[in-house]
């Protein structure tokens, strides 16, 4: 069916679908032979493409947790600490040198590098729509994104900065006081203060609107056919959306998805758990274009590579996803499945640098 409507290949999909779910597997169909009354099996409902399309529609505000709501103060605060490189040990690096704007607010780096240029073990993960997260880090060890932003600082592998020398740093610095008093009147600067400024900041950095998002709103010329068929198939054949749902397109779980590498992610904070083994944090897509190169290691420097994995199912050992296996996708399928990746990006207005305290 190249070139055919996604109304079309849904249509087919579904048909597949359906027949093949109302067929009993092998041994249940031996053991229906020579009973008196025939046994209906219903599929399950296989949706629409207009619900479908539902699941990923724009939320209609960022979300700010009642413990530490937003205030303009805090945001600003929150921006100056983020690019303020005197968080780490050696005044060299900053929140931005691995979360950078210019990369998709990573840093297009395989892995990330830290104090003394250290390469790290895994890739800088985006910060963007992490408003929207329920765990953070490759392996969801921090719970909160205040917890994150305070974990880089004082791993001696990154930034290497003990937060009671942060604090007083910061003291030191005159011109945070009066920011701090603004932003936090009963608080000052602490470790705390700190973590929910950039907390704060980071979470106003959201993806705008993409074409994706106008093709879901109504209009049809937003995207292409090809794209079209794409999505169609990141919710079907492909089997993208098992793990990439909603409109930030991830389910913020752990999944070890078949990669060669002996690092075992989420494995270390769970070893009895079997399927955590080897099991990283759902990546969202927005902006996955400009986010290269990708997965927790860095190792795929295209998403064409990305999509052959997938396709080949990767590793198959105990602690792989059920979610995951070989695919058979046709190069169209392949070609589709870009062009729709490709809609997720979005005209992105320009980060200016603050100027920061003395």
């Amino acid at each position: 069916m190249r070139g055919a409507h996604p109304l079309i290949l849904l249509a087919a999909a579904i048909t597949a679908y359906c027949a093949s779910a109302t067929m009993p597997p092998p041994g249940r169909a031996a053991a229906l032979v020579g009973q008196s009354r025939s046994v209906e099996v219903m599929p399950p409902p296989v949706p629409s493409l207009a619900q479908m399309k539902d699941e990923y529609r724009r939320p209609p505000s960022i979300p700010f947790p009642a413990a530490n709501p937003y205030t303009v103060a805090k945001a600003a605060l929150g921006k100056k600490l983020y690019f303020d490189t005197r968080l780490s040990a050696a005044n060299l690096l900053s929140c931005a040198s691995c979360h950078s704007a210019a990369f998709g607010w990573g840093d297009g780096q395989p892995k990330g590098v830290g104090h003394g240029m250290r390469q790290l073990g895994r890739r800088s993960p985006t910060i963007i729509n992490a408003a929207f997260g329920l765990m953070f880090m490759w392996d969801g060890r921090a719970a909160s994104l205040e917890e994150q932003a305070l974990g880089p600082i004082k791993a001696d592998v990154e930034m290497n900065l003990p937060l009671d020398q942060m604090v007083e740093r910061l003291k030191a610095i005159s011109e945070y006081g009066p920011l701090f008093q603004s932003a936090f009147p009963s608080e000052g600067i602490t470790a705390i203060t700190v973590a929910k400024a950039i907390a704060t900041y980071e979470r106003t950095v959201v993806s705008g609107r993409a074409p994706f998002d106008r093709w879901i709103e109504g209009d049809e010329a937003a995207i292409s056919e090809g794209a079209k068929r794409g999505f169609v198939l990141f919710n079907t054949k492909a089997r993208c959306s098992s793990c990439h749902v909603g409109w930030n397109f991830t389910d913020d779980s752990f999944h070890d998805i078949g990669l060669a590498d002996a690092d075992i992610g989420r494995g270390k904070l769970m070893p009895g758990v079997i399927r955590m083994q080897h099991a990283f944090k759902t990546p969202g897509l927005r902006e996955i274009t400009r986010r290269g190169p990708y997965m927790h290691d860095g190792s795929m420097t295209t998403l064409a590579a990305v999509l052959d994995h997938y396709d080949h199912g990767g590793i198959n050992r105990p602690s792989r996803s059920e979610l995951v296996s070989p695919l058979t996708l046709s190069a169209q399928d392949k070609a589709d499945l870009l062009a729709f990746l490709h809609t997720l990006a979005s005209e992105i207005d320009p980060t200016t640098v603050p100027v920061l305290p003395r």
